[in-house]
Formats: C-alpha cells, structure tokens, sequence
C-alpha cells in the first residue's frame, strides 16, 4: 500500500473486520428488535440523540438542567401513553446527572460551590433537613411513601437552587429560562385547546374513562389537563406563566420580547380558563397584589384594586354570562356554601383535634387520597387533604407548617427587598414578574396543593434563584453598558 495514502471511511468500511462487526451488529440489532416489538425500535432510535445528548451535558452541564425543566413538563403526561414506565423519577435523573456532568468537567480543576452559600441555600437546607428528619417520625408506617413525597416538598428545591447559583448565574440563562417556560407553557395551553375544541386522542379518552371523569367531565363539560398531571395543576401552571408572562410584556421596551411574552400570555390565559380550576384566583389576586405593591405606583394600585373588585363583584353578585360554562364554574369560586369548600373547612376540622397532640404530623406522604394505596386503614388517609398547606400541616405538624411559612415568607420578604433596590428598570419588572408569581402560586396552594407538584415546584424554585441573584444580574447588565459606553467614545 501507499505509505502516504490514507484510508478514508469508505475504505474501513470494505475492510473484512468491519464487514464482520456490522453484520454481527444488525443480527444483535434485529433480534431485540424481534423480542422486544415498538419499544426496541423506539429505543434504537433514540439512542442516537441520547448518545449525542451525554457527549453535549459534560461540556455544558447547564444543558441537562434545561432538560429537567422540560421532563418536568412532560413526565406526568407521558405515563398516558406509555404504561408502567417510571417518567416520574425523570426529573431526579436528569438533577443528579447535571450535578454528575458538573464533577466531570470540572475534573481537574475545583467546582466553585461558594456561589451557592447564600441565605436562600441555607433556607432550602433546613427544609430539606427537617423533610430528613420526619423519616424517623414515629406515626410514619411506609419509608416508600416518605422517599416519594419527600422529592417534591424538599429535595427538588435544594438541589434546584443549588444548581442555579453555580451554573446558571448570568443574565443570559435568565432570559432562557423565562423563554423555555413560556414555550413550554403555550405548548401545554395549544394542546388543551385541542382537547377542548377538536377531542381527546385515545390515551386521554382511557386516562378519562378509567381515572379521571369524576373531576374532570362535570355536566358534560371537559376540564382541559393538557400534558400535565390534572387540570387543577394545569390552570395554576397556566394562570402562573400568564402573569409572569404578561407583566413582562407590559414592562420591556424590546418589541420581541413584548410580541413573544404577549402570546404566551394570551395563550396562557385562554388555557387556563378552559381549564375550569377555581384555583387560578388565587393566582391571579395574589400576583396582581404583589405587583401593585412593588410597582410602587399609586395610580396603578388604585386601578388594579377597582379593577379586583370589578372582578369580585361581577362572579360574586351578579349572574351575566352565567350560560357560559366556564364563567358559571369560576363563579362557584366565589360563593362561600360552595359543596366544594365547606368540604375542605370540614376536612380541617376534623384534622385539628388529631393533630393538636401531634406537633410532627403523621409523616411525610400519609395524609390524603395518595396515601390510601399503602396505608388504607389510617385516619390522615381518609381524608383530602387538598390544600398544600393542609398537607404540610397533616404531614410535618404544626412544627413543619411554621417552619415551611417562615422560610417561605423569609424568601418573600428578602427578594422583594433586593428587587426594589435593582437599578435597571427592565430586569427589575422581570424579577417583579417573577416574585409576583412565587406569591400567586402562595395564594392559590391556600385551597389547591400545587406549589410542590410538577411543573410548578421547580419552576418556584429556579424563580426564587433567580430573584437572589437578581442583584448580581444587575451589576452584570450595568457593566455591559459601560463598556458599551466606552466603545462608543472611543470612536
């Protein structure tokens, strides 16, 4: 052979060792495929992307938390269509595996966690330690319960708020998060106006007809859930994205960010309102109030509180538009002998006396309908706990809810006080954005158990990140600017 003639891929290709391995490779192939049916072609496919996917997350780790984001979104609603596969631990997968690809590249070089040793990081580490803790809770029968309902209420907000403090900690990955969301959320809004306007496809028709009717076709109407796990989690999500969405809109002085935060916000409000989730209220007035009041604008706040009582007085008082089936829903929202809310005042009631000598609760994952599948001859189980404040309190004592509010409250208070003292006016409205919709979602965990569930929960979390570097961001953008001054004068 020529010593100076190189084999191209072509060349390799004819050599009789790789003729070998590729037909031992397509009998290996075709044989799982053969055995295995739609799943091992799906797994064949895909194993490109995820081969691609790896390579990419231990050169940019920042990557696979953006996938977390997404899973977020999907995991519930894809359990529809593909039984028994455990989409649901596909967030802590992809967390872990960020925090994975972070030790390999930095391999030979020291991972600067001092970012992340800050208030918000010690406040998540209580929580989480005292989530730890109700392990040994002696009321607690089952450690699978505990292990799966303790991701939601601790874990996820610790390893989020982490993870954004140490890779996520410049401007740029601001503006990618608010736009995935929004994404993501019209998505969720498009899809339900199909199921509404066009139909269900036949897994939501099962998902209905097996689990989901008695909620969700009330009268003959459908309560749009889109991909998400209820339609209760689905208009809060939406409710929560369209304020964020909107008050941005309303506020940046870029005409793509008006446009595009604009139809997401548009969208947003559409799907939450086919949702037919009274919960969304509370988003609404809890976002709305907080707004007004970091605004810090007199006129703005006498027009947003005429305009909540316009509200009030419209569902509360009147019957206009009540043949709309949508509007008759939200008006039950306002009526204080609602079925619905006497219930959930008769279900506390009846958890006051029992926890009133149970300051730790009955542990973490025991209280409630989900609960009845393990433990179904316990008291906590027999009852819908419904509110997320309610669950925390049945589950963590009255030691748990205090805490929780005080860390909650903490995190309210001290990002509210670090956004008023941002300098540049866009980003401030953007953190406002934000902030308004941490207490929205607050608001509306009052009567709904949303604030720890996906997407909300770790949307909540990267929000509260985000807010407590909201003043680093700030002196980012303003040295931007400067040397963008600076070149300007120069020529």
């Amino acid at each position: 052979m020529n010593p100076f003639y190189k084999l191209t891929g072509s060349d390799k290709v004819n050599l009789p060792q790789a003729q070998l391995a590729l037909l031992i490779s397509i009998v290996v192939i075709g044989y799982i495929i053969a055995i295995s049916g739609f799943a091992g072609i799906a797994g064949f496919l895909v194993l490109p992307l995820v081969i691609i996917f790896m390579i990419n997350i231990f050169r940019k780790p920042e990557i696979c938390f953006f996938a977390a984001i997404i899973a977020n979104f999907i995991a519930l609603g894809l359990s529809r269509y593909i039984f028994g596969a455990p989409f649901g631990i596909a967030v802590d997968v992809l967390l872990v595996l960020t925090y994975i690809a972070i030790f390999f590249k930095y391999f030979y070089s020291k991972v600067d966690w001092s970012k992340a040793n800050n208030d918000l990081t010690i406040a998540a580490s209580i929580w989480f330690g005292f989530t730890v803790l109700e392990l040994f809770n002696p009321l607690a029968i089952s450690v699978s319960l505990w292990f799966y309902y303790m991701r939601g209420v601790g874990l996820y907000m610790l390893l989020t708020v982490v993870l954004v403090f140490v890779l996520l900690n410049k401007y740029k990955y601001l503006m990618i998060f608010l736009y995935l969301w929004c994404i993501l959320e019209s998505l969720g809004s498009i899809k339900a106006m199909i199921q509404v306007y066009i139909g269900l496809d036949p897994f939501e028709q099962y998902w209905l007809d097996t689990v989901g009717s008695s909620t969700h076709l009330l009268f003959g109407e459908l309560r749009a859930f889109s991909f998400f796990s209820d339609a209760g989690q689905f208009g809060a999500s939406q409710a929560h994205t369209a304020m964020v969405a909107i008050i941005i809109a309303l506020t940046t002085k870029k005409m793509r960010e008006r446009v595009f935060f604009l139809i997401a916000a548009f969208l947003c409000f559409w799907g939450m309102f086919i949702s037919g989730t009274r919960g969304i209220w509370g988003v609404l007035f809890g976002s709305s109030a907080l707004f007004l009041l970091l605004n810090r604008n007199f006129k703005a706040f006498v027009i947003g509180l005429i305009l909540a009582s316009s509200i009030f007085v419209f569902f509360r008082y009147t019957y206009i538009a009540n043949s709309y089936y949508f509007i008759r829903r939200m008006r039950t929202a306002f009526d204080p002998t609602n079925p619905s809310l006497v219930a959930r005042l008769e279900n506390q009631a009846r958890l006051r006396p029992y926890l009133a000598i149970r300051p730790f609760g009955g542990g973490i994952g025991h209280a409630g309908v989900k609960a009845r599948a393990v433990t179904p001859n316990t008291f906590l189980a027999s009852i819908a706990t419904d509110s997320w404040f309610v669950q925390i309190w049945a589950e963590e004592g009255i030691v748990g809810l205090v805490l929780h509010l005080t860390i909650v409250f903490y995190i309210l208070i001290k990002g509210s006080y670090m956004i008023i003292h941002i300098r540049d006016p866009e980003l401030r409205y953007k953190m406002i954005a934000l902030i308004a919709g941490i207490a929205g979602i607050l608001a509306s965990s009052y009567g709904n158990g949303v604030y720890g569930q996906m997407p909300t929960g770790l949307l909540v979390y990267t929000s509260m990140a985000f807010i407590f570097l909201s003043q680093q961001f700030d002196q980012e953008l303003e040295q931007k600017s400067s040397n963008r001054s600076e070149i300007i004068n120069h020529h």
